[in-house]
This record gives C-alpha cells, structure tokens and sequence, in this order.
C-alpha cells in the first residue's frame, strides 16, 4: 500500500509499505480520506522532542473510509495518512446512506461535540468562541443548536463583553490571553484550542479576581471520544451540521506538505484540509 512517511520536518515522501495485519478486535480500513489537525503541525514543523522518520501514516487520526465488509466508517486512528489504516472495531462508527458524498473527519467532529458538552451550555448562554477555524466555527454551529448566542471572535476583534462562558479555540497564547478577557466574573473559560508549541502564561491574579472556572476540554477517555463522533454522525445525518462546508481544502497523498503549509498558513477561506489517498 501507499503510505506517507514524514521523514524529516517540513518533508513527507509517499512510501509503498506492506499492507497492515489487524489483530483481534480490530479491522482494515480502506481509507478515503484524513483531516489535517492543528495539533499536527508541530510534528510537521519540527519541535526538538520529536523523532523523524514518524510511523507510516502517522500523524493522520481524522480518517474515514471503508471497511474491507464494505461499511462505510469513522472512527479513532493514528495512521491515517494512507491507503489503508487499522482501527478497532469498538472505535467505529458507521456512516449512514445520507452522508454517502460527504468528507467525514468524524476525530474532529468529535472533538468539536465533546467541547460543547464539557463547555455545560444552556439555552440562552452569551458565549463567546474565540478562534473561528474549523474547530471553532463547528463549536459555534452545536452552541447555536443548543440555544445559545454565540459571538464569534477573530483575530483583531474587539466584542464587548463579559461572556458567561468563553471558548478558546485557536491554541495560541494571544487567543488565551483574548478569551480570558472576556469572561464575565463567576464565569467559564474553556481550553479547546490545542497549545502544542510551549508553556502559556496566565493573568492568574484576574482568574482569581473574577472567580472564574477554568475547564481544559482535551478529552482522553476514548469512549467519550468516540461517543462524540457518533454523535456528530447524528447531527449530519439529521441536516443540523453541514460537515461539507467546513472541509475547504483537498489534497492528495503525494501533497501532504501542502495540506500542512496550508493548515499552517490558513489563508482566506481557510477551514480544514484533508487528504485523500
């Protein structure tokens, strides 16, 4: 099979490699395609505590495809970046007939659910989404379908607030520092965005000032992971979530360092980039 093996930092090369043997409990994947995430990018980019040549396919782990039984699915992964991947059978999720024509990077769909509900919104919240990218911008849509009003928050963007609630959701240290602004005293701030490239800093003394309550939205359990994935299956199925609209970008096993410069570069009109083998 085809694989995409990033060698060194800033250089991917697509490798032929055996075809994967799948253990007890796990099935073979025929991949469509794989989302490019933010919090790949130092891998790309290079960091001193990473090693090069990565696994084949690696660091890829928002794939959807087909089984070898012919079930269209989802689900969690970590060599995506290639022809065919390995998952377990309780980490799937199948997609029905009604997204048959739609990209499903359902990891990060996943993800954008597992926010919201750690995030505790009610209808009728001020919230607040910092960072609009493709993890922000699905946050906001399940905020709105769960009654909220929502402001979007962008680069240079000046809202009034305080919000009750604030989600960061671009990973770096000035969208922190915007959010944590915004929240109102005895409110919520939430982590979503992923600060892979170092330590943050923190004004703790207004955190404590304020009361407010910090929530770090990083979901390890992988039940839960995989819970949220079936229900962003749920909310594109129903027509509540447009996953199409939100995967603006399209590339080829062989342009892997592209869909990296543009996930890294996020030009206008920007949202996510995928990987189609």
């Amino acid at each position: 099979m085809r694989a995409a093996v990033l060698a060194a930092p800033g250089h991917a090369a697509v490798e032929e490699r055996p075809l994967p043997e799948p253990a007890a409990g796990e099935v073979l994947v025929h991949v469509e395609g794989c989302g490019v995430c933010g919090s790949s990018l130092p891998v790309w980019e290079g960091r001193p505590w990473f090693e090069y040549p990565v696994a084949p396919g690696a660091p890829g782990h928002e794939v959807w495809g087909r089984t070898t039984d012919g079930r269209r699915v989802t689900g969690l992964s970590a060599h995506g970046f290639a022809a065919v991947d390995v998952l377990r059978e309780d980490e799937l999720v199948e997609l029905p007939p009604e997204l048959d024509d739609v990209p499903f990077p359902g990891e990060a769909l996943g993800c954008a659910v597992n926010v919201v509900r750690r995030a505790q919104v009610r209808p009728g919240h001020e919230v607040a989404v910092v960072g609009m990218g493709f993890l922000g911008s699905t946050i906001a849509r399940l905020l709105e379908l769960r009654g909220a009003r929502v402001t979007p928050v962008r680069r240079d963007d000046e809202p009034d607030g305080p919000f009750e609630r604030v989600i960061e959701a671009a990973g770096t240290q000035a969208a922190l520092d915007a959010a944590s602004a915004l929240v109102s005293t005895g409110g919520l701030l939430v982590i979503a965005g992923f600060h892979q490239d170092g330590p943050r800093t923190v004004d703790l003394q207004s955190w404590n000032w304020r009361g407010i309550d910090v929530v770090n939205a990083h979901e390890r359990d992988r039940r839960r992971s995989v819970a949220g994935i079936r229900e962003s299956v749920r909310l594109a199925a129903a027509g509540e979530l447009d996953v199409a609209a939100l995967v603006t970008h399209r590339f080829g096993l062989d342009e892997l360092d592209l869909a990296f410069a543009a996930a890294s570069h996020r030009g206008p009109g920007f949202l996510k980039a995928v990987v189609c083998p």
